[in-house]
């Protein structure tokens, strides 16, 4: 059956580093949105992976690295990472990313 509606304080944080918490919102073969909360100094290291990324920053202040470029990001803004760059993100004041990946992340289930 299909959830139409999710609620967030229906969905336990999973820490994921130090500093650093998650929740899959929703996801479907093709789409996934992944709330990530950061304390200040916390890193999502630099990686890559095959699925296009949509970034938006809900709150905070971000130093977002992709593909050798970086930029400070605040609530707000968003960014794209295509298939396979190499990106990475240090929290430079708490706050939380709003992460959509196409297709899901099995890896993350």
């Amino acid at each position: 059956m299909t959830k139409y509606f999710i609620e967030d304080e229906a969905i336990e944080w999973e820490q994921i580093d130090t500093g650093v918490q998650r929740k899959i919102m929703a996801y479907d073969p093709s789409l996934m949105i992944v709330k990530i909360e950061f304390e200040k100094g916390g890193i999502g290291p630099l990686h890559q992976h095959p699925h296009v990324q949509i970034t938006h920053v809900q709150s905070g202040l971000f130093e977002v690295s992709i593909d050798g470029k970086k930029q400070i990001l605040k609530g707000g803004d968003a960014f794209y990472v295509s298939p396979n760059l190499i990106h990475g993100v240090l929290c430079l004041e708490k706050g939380i990313l709003i992460d959509t990946f196409s297709p899901m992340r099995q890896d993350f289930l």
